[in-house]
């Protein structure tokens, strides 16, 4: 970690509050207000919530473009840049494409010594590289707070595309990371958390999806998006309305990062846990499920694992191929996916 009196990056985001509040129902009604485009070579533009966005080249080649930046959530810029690198990166992965070129979008304040955001531009670029893309430029602003991320195009071909709908009743959902990042980063920034949980939410927030991606890309995947700001609950929920299906999700089965539930339990429940329950609340039935357990649903992450429908005869192939791959975080079956009912998920 980069010593306080030198920098202390997360202490600088205090203003970003504002625009942190922007939601997924409001940016939606935004988004109905704007112009709508049509274009027979557009597979995907804005109207799932999807990932990314997918134009068709030609008849072997689609083009994946996005784009994903934000403050620092971590204090050491190095570790900031692999993160956010590794989130933007996630959602060409998310849609089944590979990454191929990079541009940086930063943000920084006059008054910060530019040698740190010469550590967030490595981390950054090492992610890139970890990648297999090419990171070719990028653009910067003065800001009063730092941010990082970058614009991402990748390549996919248009019959092996994943979208977030699709999903099918009988499906089995697989997600390929622990929940518990934002919980956990809330503990860290009040110096609550111990070295051991430390440094397990950054494998996590620093872990490519790239290895699950080869590894589903050979399935029949019905449906596939990447769990982040919106947590486990928002990313279902556009998983379930956008197919037309209900999800259900057994709770004893989520992946969890091991320090989040003492964590949750002791109250350390980030803004954007509440905000997402507010938003998706009204849309899940979580039964019995207890209330540090809820939290955790809710709770939003940073560079998220990939939540996976697939089709059921596939799902312990799929295992086993994580398991021989060595994916580097933990994953697992956590639901199925059932004929639409009155939730859009329900929790088991």
């Amino acid at each position: 970690m980069i010593p306080d009196e030198e920098v202390r990056l997360t202490s600088m985001t205090h203003t970003a509050g504002c625009a942190a509040k922007i939601g997924p129902g409001t940016l939606a009604g935004i988004l109905e207000t704007l112009p709508k485009f049509e274009d027979p070579n557009l597979m995907v533009g804005i109207e799932t919530s999807d990932d990314g966005a997918i134009y068709r080249v030609s008849e072997d080649v689609a083009l994946i473009q996005t784009l994903d930046f934000f403050p620092p959530m971590v204090d050491d810029p190095y570790v900031f840049g692999q993160v956010a690198a590794a989130n933007a990166l996630s959602d060409i992965y998310a849609m089944g494409g590979e990454p191929k070129v990079a541009l940086n979008i930063v943000a920084w304040p006059n008054c910060v010594n530019p040698k740190f955001l010469g550590e967030i531009l490595r981390g950054g670029a090492d992610k890139v590289k970890e990648a297999g893309a090419v990171l070719a430029g990028g653009h910067s602003i003065q800001d009063d707070v730092p941010k990082y991320g970058l614009s991402v195009t990748g390549f996919v071909h248009p019959d092996r595309v994943f979208k977030n709908c699709g999903a099918k009743p009988g499906d089995v959902l697989i997600l390929t990371k622990p929940l518990g990042t934002g919980i956990v980063n809330t503990a860290v920034k009040a110096e609550l958390a111990s070295k051991e949980a430390e440094a397990e939410v950054i494998r996590v927030m620093t872990t490519l999806n790239k290895k699950a991606k080869h590894v589903i890309e050979r399935y029949e995947i019905h449906s596939c998006t990447d769990v982040t700001g919106f947590g486990l609950a928002g990313h279902s929920i556009e998983m379930a309305e956008g197919s037309g299906v209900t999800i259900e999700l057994n709770v004893s089965a989520l992946p969890i990062q091991e320090a989040a539930p003492e964590y949750a339990k002791m109250g350390l429940i980030p803004e954007g846990a509440y905000r997402n329950r507010a938003f998706a609340g009204a849309r899940v039935d979580v039964g019995e499920t207890e209330e540090y357990l809820q939290d955790i649903f809710f709770d939003p992450q940073t560079s998220g694992g990939l939540l996976i429908s697939a089709a059921p005869d596939t799902a312990a192939d799929i295992m086993r191929d994580f398991a021989q791959q060595g994916l580097d975080t933990e994953y697992g079956i956590i639901g199925t996916v059932v004929e639409k009912q009155q939730f859009c998920v329900r929790l088991k």
